[in-house]
Parts: structure tokens; C-alpha cells; sequence
């Protein structure tokens, strides 16, 4: 349909307009309108008029997000906490960006009332340029206020999708029947056996989460481990889990910047989902810091987010907005490089893209199971917005939009001694 006409459009005509090709699901809106298949399973209701607002004034995933999580655009036919079925079906359209002409004939029909912006919900942060008042880009008190945001929503709310291993990283499925409980442990095992840690020695992990790996490699490898967090959430909690496990003497979890742990020394180093929130252009200095910490000899195991290419990219709008502000990633290509740079020797990388999806899947699961307890602990639109999180982020990990890559490094010592032996699998 052309918006060129001299006729009032409906709100489902004017949507319907600007498709490339089948809608595959029912689109309606709250001025009795409709698009697409009358007998489709899956639809989008917009609700309200606030709702085609925030459409009209950020076209995208944000306005998308922001309509969603007010309550102005539902989702039909899948469960908020799951909607993975939906945004598959969502993400097949493809829409074209009018020209003048049509942008004017829209905006008559509509109504140009719809091109101011209403207030966001307050589940959102404020843009990236505007959050210099929180210091620099990546500055400690910028990080620790990010991480606040992302990781203190609320244990309980944690403990309801990760599970009992309270793992929020790619778990990895040793079979297609495995649970996610067994798959985190085995991915604990893998970093474990990958940095070949023995009895007695010392580990260092950065961004240490809820201490599950901390407490793994004390468990069963006979670790003494330092873990980092800028969490107060994950480190309060954490300490908890560490005391109950009878592993104080062995484990100590910090409150604390990765750039603030001087000690060094250490056999081996995991940073485990800690590099997406560093920065790109901070690659360098990471990795030196992490390589001052390791002896010569030793083991630096990083594990975290990438993209299918090696150009930094930061983060969609929604998930900057909503989930990990500040947020930035490249291909592990460049991870390599600033490792080497560092003075690494690279040893190994793998892609555990595929198992990335089924974890994300499996939370994705739990939220729908235990929905009515997170949303009594997050809210109805903090847990609306983590169900299309997950489903959408495990759609982006199916299409090889994003990758998760390991990459073990040694700090080989000058002499080539120190760094691998003649180890070709774990």
C-alpha cells in the first residue's frame, strides 16, 4: 500500500505499509485495526497511543523496548517469559524507511502529536552521551555503577533463572540430554582443566560472578583463590555460598576493581564474562594487568562475548539501555592480538557459540517457570524486559550474530620455556 493518498490511514495500514513483503504474524492496534494472517498463532497488539510514540520517536529495537516494557505493546500467543517464538518470527520482517513524501503522508495520518517523545520507563538508563555525570566511559566509578545496575537487580531474582550453580556465563553440554546444572559444571571443568590447576596453587578470578568456578577450583582442584567482583550483591552472596561450602580458608571474595588487585604471583587467572564490559580500546591494558598478576609460566584463561567480525561494535540501543550499559564487543581476533601484545603467548581458542543459545534457552525456561516469583521480586517490566533479553540474545547466538570464544594464553618466559607441552585436547 502506497502512503501517498489523500485518505486517512489506520494505524495497522500505516504499519503494514512500511513491510517489505508477508507479515507472518497478526499485527493489531488499539484503533481496531489489523495487518496479516487473521489465523496466526503468534501477534502484536499495540495497545495504547503513548505506545505508537515511542515507535514513531526511536524507531528500533528501543522503542520497541520502551513500549513493551510500559505496557503499550504485547506480545500474543507466546509467554512474556519465553517469547523466543515470537521474536523469531519478529525478526523475518523487514521493513523500508519512507522517503519525505511518505514520511509526511504518515505523520498526517497519524498525527504529528506522535513525534514527541514520552518519558521513558524508569527501567531505562540514560543515553551514553549523558552519563558522563557518572564519570568517563569505563572510569572505575562509571564501571562500578554499571555493574550495579546490571548484577544487583536482586539474588533471589538470579538465583530464579540461573539456577542452583548461579552461573550467568555460557554453560557447555557435554550431550544433547545434559541439564544446565551439568553443562555449568562442566564448563567450570573445562576452564579448570585448561588452566591446569593443581592442588595448593593460587588462582586469580576477575569478575568472579557468584563464586561458582571460585568454589569449584577450590573444591576440587585444592585452589587458594582470589575473586573479584564490583558487585556488592554477587560478593555479599557469594561469601555466603563460600562459608556454607566450608571453603573460607580457601577462597576470598572482593568487592573490588580487577585494576585494584596488586598482588601477583598467581599459577593461573580466569576472567570469565568480565571482558564485555571493559572496552575495546582497553584490551591492552587489561591484559597487562592480568599478565602482571600471573607468574612466568602461568595461565590466563579468557572466556566472554565476541562478534563474527574484528570490528568494535558497541551494543544495540535496548541492551545498552536496559542491560549492560556501556557494553562493547569485537571478534577475537582483536582479543588475540591485544593478548600477544600484552606479552601472551596464545595457546588455544574455541567457539562455544552453539552452546551459548541452549544456555540462554534454559534460562530463558526457568523465568517462565518461576515467572510469577520474579516479577513479585523484579517487577512486571524488569522481568518482561530480561524475557525478551534472553530470547532475543539466544537468537542472535543461533544466526551467528554474536559468538562466545575461550582464549588460553601462557606468559611464556623469554627462553620458550613455561609455555604448553605437547597437549592437544583436555
Amino acid at each position: 500500500m502506497s502512503l501517498l493518498t489523500t485518505r486517512q490511514l489506520s494505524v495497522a495500514e500505516a504499519f503494514e505499509s512500511l513491510v517489505r513483503g508477508a507479515l507472518p504474524i497478526r499485527f493489531t492496534a488499539y484503533d481496531g485495526s489489523a495487518a496479516g494472517p487473521p489465523d496466526a498463532a503468534l501477534g502484536l497488539r499495540l495497545t495504547s497511543e503513548r505506545g505508537l510514540s515511542y515507535l514513531l520517536t526511536a524507531p528500533g529495537d528501543l522503542g520497541l523496548a520502551r513500549a513493551y516494557a510500559a505496557g503499550d505493546l504485547e506480545l500474543e500467543g507466546v509467554h512474556p517469559g519465553d517469547p523466543y517464538p515470537a521474536l523469531r518470527e519478529l525478526k523475518q520482517v523487514r521493513f523500508h524507511t519512507p522517503g519525505p513524501a511518505e514520511m509526511m503522508a504518515l505523520l498526517r495520518s497519524l498525527g504529528v502529536a506522535h513525534l514527541v517523545p514520552p518519558r521513558p520507563p524508569p527501567q531505562e538508563r540514560l543515553p551514553r552521551w549523558r552519563r558522563t555525570v557518572e564519570g568517563l566511559r569505563h572510569s572505575r566509578s562509571r564501571d562500578a555503577r554499571v555493574i550495579e545496575h546490571h548484577y544487583d537487580v536482586s539474588n533471589r531474582f538470579y538465583e530464579l533463572v540461573l539456577g542452583p550453580s548461579m552461573a550467568y556465563t555460557c554453560a557447555v553440554f557435554p550431550h544433547e540430554r545434559s541439564t544446565l546444572e551439568e553443562a555449568q559444571a562442566a564448563k567450570f571443568d573445562l576452564v579448570a582443566r585448561k588452566l591446569d590447576l593443581q592442588p595448593g596453587e593460587r588462582m586469580l578470578d576477575v569478575g568472579c560472578g557468584w563464586g561458582g568456578l571460585a568454589m569449584h577450583a577450590a573444591r576440587e582442584y585444592g585452589q587458594q583463590v582470589l575473586a573479584v567482583t564490583l558487585s556488592p550483591g554477587q560478593a555479599e552472596w557469594a561469601r555466603q555460598a563460600v562459608a556454607q561450602a566450608g571453603l573460607s580458608d580457601q577462597v576470598e571474595v572482593r568487592c573490588q576493581d580487577y585494576r585494584e588487585v596488586t598482588e601477583s604471583g598467581f599459577d593461573a587467572v580466569a576472567s570469565i564474562g568480565m571482558l564485555e564490559h571493559v572496552g575495546v580500546r582497553n584490551y591492552a591494558p587489561y591484559f597487562e594487568h592480568l599478565r602482571e598478576r600471573v607468574r612466568p609460566g602461568g595461565r590466563l584463561l579468557n572466556h566472554c562475548i565476541t562478534r563474527p567480525h574484528n570490528r568494535r561494535t558497541e551494543t544495540g540501543a535496548f541492551i545498552d539501555r536496559y542491560i549492560f550499559p556501556d557494553g562493547e564487543l569485537t571478534g577475537v581476533g582483536r582479543i588475540i592480538v591485544a593478548g600477544q601484545d600484552s606479552g601472551l603467548e596464545m595457546q588455544h581458542a574455541e567457539n562455544l557459540r552453539p552452546h551459548y543459545a541452549r544456555t540462554l534457552a534454559a534460562w530463558g525456561s526457568n523465568l517462565r517457570e518461576h515467572w510469577d516469583a520474579c516479577v513479585a521480586e523484579a517487577g512486571l517490566a524488569t522481568a518482561k524486559v530480561w524475557g525478551i533479553y534472553l530470547a532475543g540474545s539466544r537468537l542472535g547466538f543461533e544466526l551467528n550474530d554474536i559468538e562466545l570464544h575461550q582464549v588460553l594464553f601462557t606468559r611464556t618466559e623469554p627462553d620458550g620455556s613455561g609455555g604448553f607441552g605437547l597437549e592437544t585436547h583436555w
